[in-house]
């Protein structure tokens, strides 16, 4: 990964103790919260509960943030979406974490009650809370600040009861035991919200949820649970079996790209200069900088193409199709508006030099022109 500045959880980083990066991503789709957990001082990170069609998004950052992930982890073999897990093993080598019950394939964390999961010096303590499947898993913070619990316990809800091995009185005793035990002041980070909540407490959970909280006890609990009616999930035959291979593809092969693109958390398609370097002959160079500048000291990459910025929507009939397209600029800004514009306009192979000409000539790559060559 190109380095143009230290990592950023570095930046992060304080004197004394382990502080913590903590991320919460969404998927608008399936309503599901994927959450991104490191340990600033070793740069070590997890991430619980991603989602297979967001597996691009969660890769950059993980990238830009600099993160060596330790192990993906899920709460449950879910029934709304599969996960992301299978994809980030085969993109960085991590462990796959799920609980040992649900017997899952390719899992090499397998995971029980009482079990931890450390990254860097910090680590989660795994406490298995059944009830909505045999396999759900709360992961608690080791200073029990924060618990991320997936279906078992949601914001003012909690995951039904009624498939997948559910059941109320086993769901009722994983919440008042192993997550309503911890301190009030816990915050609870659920799996799912759709209606916007991001999470909730201990505290206010025990007060406010209208299943289990204020006063109710078990008889109140069963019967609101048993008496729901709800829809089957609309995704269950794809995303059970899915998600018991850990999210693999069934007999699918890799899609074949026409370069190695890695997206920014912000999304944009780029391609590192170490690439371009050997393939530059393959591909057209769209320099977006003005006449100017690329005549001027900063030099230009040789054979590039230049229009500028302001004339490219003008001038994208000079285009040549034949190739793809790695469009440049001093440090990566204009060439990133250029190449979103491109993909509006309906140009395919289109991705932006990370970094820029200043990332170009810092790894040694010459610039015909340049005063400094």
């Amino acid at each position: 990964m190109v380095s143009i500045a230290p990592s950023p959880i570095a930046l992060l980083d304080a004197a004394g103790g382990h502080p913590l990066l903590h991320r919460q991503l969404f998927d608008a789709t399936t309503g599901t919260y994927t959450y991104l957990l490191a340990d600033v001082a070793s740069g070590q990170g997890v991430l619980i509960d991603s989602v297979f069609e967001q597996h691009d998004r969660d890769l950059s950052l993980i990238r830009e943030l600099g993160i060596e992930l330790v192990a993906t982890l899920d709460t449950h073999a879910h029934a709304d979406h599969v996960t992301g897990s299978w994809l980030m093993q085969q993109a960085t080598g991590c462990a796959i974490g799920l609980a040992k019950a649900t017997r899952a394939k390719n899992v090499t964390l397998p995971l029980q009650h009482g079990d931890q999961v450390s990254f860097g010096g910090r680590h989660l303590d795994v406490r298995s809370t059944p009830g909505h499947t045999d396999g759900c898993i709360t992961y608690v913070l080791d200073d029990q600040s924060a618990a991320f619990t997936g279906d078992a316990l949601l914001v003012r809800g909690c995951g039904r009861c009624d498939f997948q091995q559910g059941d109320p009185h086993t769901l009722w005793r994983s919440i008042t035991e192993q997550i309503f035990s911890l301190p009030n002041s816990c915050l609870l980070y659920p799996g799912h919200d759709y209606t916007g909540r991001t999470l909730s407490s201990v505290a206010e959970e025990k007060a406010f949820n209208a299943r289990l909280g204020g006063g109710a006890d078990e008889r109140d609990f069963v019967g609101h649970m048993t008496n729901m009616k709800l829809p089957h999930p609309g995704q269950i035959a794809i995303a059970l079996p899915g998600n018991m291979r850990s999210g693999q593809p069934p007999g699918e092969q890799p899609v074949q790209h026409w370069a190695p693109i890695q997206r920014s958390f912000a999304g944009l398609p780029e391609l590192l200069p170490s690439w371009l370097a050997e393939h530059s002959s393959e591909v057209t160079v769209l320099d977006v900088r003005s006449e100017d500048e690329v005549d001027g000291p900063d030099g230009r990459i040789e054979t590039s193409l230049n229009i500028p910025l302001p004339e490219l929507e003008q001038r994208q009939g000079e285009l040549p199709c034949e190739r793809p397209l790695v469009v440049v600029c001093h440090a990566g800004s204009r060439s990133a508006l250029a190449t979103q514009q491109l993909l509006k306009a309906g140009f395919e192979r289109v991705a932006n030099l990370r970094g820029g000409l200043l990332c170009w000539s810092d790894e040694g790559y010459p610039l015909i022109g340049s005063i400094n060559h």
